[in-house]
Order: C-alpha cells, then sequence, then structure tokens
C-alpha cells in the first residue's frame, strides 16, 4: 500500500514538473533577452539617448501642433475634425520615431551599438502604423482594445519574444476526444473571429446606407435586403473564423438537438419575434413611415429590426415593440394603401339654436382649417336628439395623419366656438329641473308625507 502511495506520489511530482517546463523555460528565455538588449554600459548610453530624443519630442511638439491649427482649415465635417484629431496626436510619436532613427544612423556611424535605440524606434513605428489603422474604427472602445493588442504583439515580436509566448500558451491545452484545444488556439480563434465579424458589420452597415439612397426599392424592401445580408455576413464571418483555426464544423452536428431544445423552450419568443419580423418585411403590412396604433400606442414606425420595431411617438416617445405582437395583436395602419384619413369630431348645439346656421357655421370651420382636405369635402351631419342637446357630428378627411391627428380637431373646434359666439349659437350644458310634491301614501299613518323627486331635462 506504501509503495502505491508513493509512486502516486512521484507521478504527479513528474506530472507538475513537466507542466512546469514550458512556464520556467518562457522566463528563461525572457531573461537571456533581456540580460542581452539592455545588460551592458552601451544599453544605459542608448536609453540616455532615447530620453534625451523623447524631450525634444515634446519642446518641438507644440509650436508644430499650434502651426497645424493656424494651417488646417478650419470644418464641421467630422472626417476632417477626426483626421486633424489624429494629427494632433501623432506629432509627438512622430518626431521621437524620427529622433531616434536619426541616433541609430549616428551610432552605427561611429561603430557603437545601436540595438536598444532601434527597439525603441520599431515599437514606435507599430504604435504609429496600428494608431493610423484603428482611425477607421468607430467604437472608441474597440479601437483601444484593438490597439492595445496589435502593440502587445509587435513589441513582444520586435523584442523576440513571440515564439516563446506562442509556445508558452500553445502547451496549456485540453484534449476533447480528438481535438485539442489551447489557449493559444482560442485567443487565435477570438481574434479572427472578432475582425470577421467587425468587417462583416462594416459591410452590412455599408450595404444598408447604399440601399437607403436608393428610390426604386420600397423601405420594407431596403430593410429586409439589409436584415438578410446582415445575418448572412455574421454567419459567413463564424464559419471561416472556425475553419481557421482547425475546427471541424461537422463535430457540432452534435449539438444540433441541444440548440433544437433550447430555440422550442429557451429561445422560443426570439425565434417568434424574428419570423414575424421577417413576415412584416415581406407582406409590407408595415413598414418605416407608417403611422400605426397598436395597445394604446399612436406614432410613425421609424424602423423595423429583427426582433421588433421601433414607433417614435407624437412626444418624443420611441416605443419598442415586438414583432410578435405587431402579427398577433390587432394593429390600425393609418397609412397602409392610401394617407387620408377620416376623422369625426360630435358638435352638440341648444334645442333653442338654429340647426341649419349651425351647420354651417360647421362646414365653414372645417373649410378654414388648414389641413383639412377640400376632396373629399368636410360633412356635417345631423346624428340625433340627446338629453341636453341637438347632436351634430363634423366629418372631414386629412392626408397626414403622422403630424398628428388631435391638433387638427383641435383647431376645428377653437373655430366653431368663435363662430357659435358671434352668432349666438349657444353650446349646451346638462341641466335638470327639480319638482317637489307632497302627498299622503295610500294606507299610511297619520300625518305621513311622501316626498317625490323628479328630474326632468
Amino acid at each position: 500500500m506504501e509503495e502505491t502511495l508513493k509512486s502516486a506520489e512521484e507521478k504527479i511530482i513528474e506530472d507538475v514538473s513537466t507542466g512546469l517546463q514550458p512556464v520556467l523555460q518562457y522566463f528563461v528565455d525572457i531573461y537571456q533577452t533581456m540580460a542581452l538588449q539592455f545588460g551592458s554600459w552601451s544599453a544605459l548610453i542608448q536609453l540616455g539617448i532615447i530620453a534625451v530624443a523623447g524631450l525634444l519630442a515634446v519642446l518641438l511638439a507644440r509650436p508644430l501642433r499650434s502651426l497645424c491649427a493656424r494651417v488646417w482649415p478650419e470644418s464641421t465635417r467630422s472626417v476632417s475634425i477626426r483626421l486633424r484629431e489624429m494629427v494632433d496626436k501623432l506629432i509627438f510619436p512622430a518626431l521621437w520615431v524620427l529622433f531616434l532613427w536619426i541616433s541609430t544612423a549616428a551610432l552605427r556611424g561611429i561603430g557603437e551599438g545601436n540595438d536598444v535605440v532601434r527597439i525603441a524606434a520599431s515599437l514606435l513605428n507599430a504604435w504609429i502604423l496600428i494608431r493610423l489603422f484603428t482611425t477607421v474604427v468607430a467604437d472608441p472602445f474597440w479601437s483601444r482594445v484593438f490597439a492595445t493588442a496589435a502593440w502587445f504583439v509587435a513589441a513582444l515580436s520586435v523584442l523576440r519574444l513571440l515564439n516563446p509566448t506562442i509556445t508558452l500558451l500553445d502547451s496549456v491545452a485540453l484534449t476533447i476526444g480528438d481535438t485539442r484545444v489551447s489557449i493559444y488556439l482560442l485567443l487565435k480563434g477570438g481574434v479572427i473571429a472578432a475582425i470577421l465579424l467587425w468587417i462583416a458589420a462594416g459591410a452590412s452597415n455599408v450595404l444598408q446606407t447604399r440601399l437607403k439612397s436608393t428610390r426604386r426599392l420600397t423601405p420594407s424592401v431596403q430593410v429586409l435586403i439589409g436584415q438578410l445580408a446582415k445575418f448572412t455576413f455574421l454567419f459567413v464571418a463564424i464559419v471561416i473564423a472556425l475553419n481557421t483555426v482547425g475546427i471541424d464544423l461537422t463535430a457540432l452536428a452534435i449539438f444540433s438537438g441541444a440548440v433544437g431544445v433550447g430555440i422550442g423552450f429557451g429561445l422560443q419568443k426570439i425565434v417568434s419575434n424574428l419570423i414575424s419580423g421577417i413576415i412584416l418585411l415581406m407582406d409590407r403590412s408595415i413598414k418605416p413611415g407608417d403611422v400605426i396604433e397598436v395597445g394604446g400606442t399612436y406614432g410613425r414606425v421609424t424602423s423595423l429590426g429583427a426582433r421588433y420595431a421601433s414607433v417614435l411617438t407624437r412626444d418624443g416617445t420611441e416605443h419598442l415593440i415586438p414583432n410578435e405582437e405587431l402579427i398577433i395583436g390587432r394593429v390600425v395602419n393609418w397609412s397602409h394603401s392610401n394617407p387620408n384619413v377620416r376623422q369625426k369630431v360630435p358638435v352638440g348645439i341648444s334645442y333653442k339654436s338654429d340647426i341649419e346656421l349651425a351647420k354651417q357655421l360647421v362646414l365653414e370651420a372645417c373649410a378654414e382649417t388648414d389641413r383639412i382636405l377640400k376632396y373629399p369635402e368636410p360633412n356635417c351631419l345631423l346624428r340625433g336628439f340627446g338629453d341636453s342637446s341637438v347632436d351634430f357630428e363634423a366629418r372631414y378627411w386629412i392626408n397626414d395623419p403622422s403630424e398628428g391627428i388631435a391638433n387638427v380637431a383641435s383647431e376645428m373646434l377653437f373655430r366653431i366656438w368663435h363662430k357659435f359666439q358671434e352668432h349666438g349659437i349657444e353650446i349646451p350644458f346638462p341641466q335638470r329641473d327639480l319638482h317637489l310634491r307632497s302627498g299622503s301614501l295610500a294606507g299610511g299613518g297619520e300625518g305621513e308625507d311622501k316626498e317625490e323627486a323628479e328630474l326632468a331635462a
């Protein structure tokens, strides 16, 4: 039993030593490289030259920035502003690297070593090139992430530490079946996938911009083509990334059952909204620019996405309505096939007023309201005789429901009020007359009174 435990301990120690050997070798390589590059008086002198070159660059950068501000024309274009900001940020490193390359040539001319100065100049060159390339990345966060990662790789390459680092990351691996997955493989796949997805997203945005400028396509077709292209680009990018890192796509077939179950349960609403969005884009029942009313929300459709539709109301509130609600619910589309919309506004007058004159005044108010169409002509109908008023109904048409509906009725009612006041047309309000009558109840006691209230209009 003791011999078995002892052999197990020796096996564990041997495995740990074997696993730590690449790590130890990595640090040995770093120490040897750093000692070779910086462990001499010549290296210290070169470090001083680097510091002096940096100081000169700082002193000259400020006047050059002032000169650039005077020469560079003022512009409100975002591209010009970003380019100017980039030039301002690159003046200092450009001067520094210029002085370093001059120092490298001078040291070579007098026969002195220049490895440290050359390494510093190479790192600055890499930083400048990375800065120029990251200007095309609009997102500041991803721009900084890409710049940091690229500069780190460039620094390892310049210091001749890139290969030891790759060896170390590749040595830490996990074997699943016939597939060996290492940290290096995961990092490589993540970087490739991020770059390809960024390219796919950029290509999709460019295509959608071009589609919006095409007048031959309706808004719904533009959105449909843009969404399909976006999904296609993303799918192709993921497939290419998986193939690049050596992952066999056929191995993913074992997960198809789990994915199907996930779609059936956990992703049911997401898939439902996605399919509903595609249906809306294909049948064009709701498209960008339509004025709709759904679930008490009235507004204009600003965009149709894969998951929701954006509806902007008159008060500036933007509602994100899931596509599924637009498919299974009742939606009022005020501008589906025809932008013309008829409105009905009730108007009541007193029984003592002239109904013919009241009708004429209502039609005049409709005709004087700017957004009410002249054709079809407005109309005023007598709808009935109410408890307190003669009930009319003004009917009129507008062709711009996206500009609001209540404001048209408000303007027309203001005009009706002023006209009724000018011509003595009375607008009634509920009135009640109370009649009290005393009497004796049949079969009741002596002196017992009954009060009966009658309500009359």
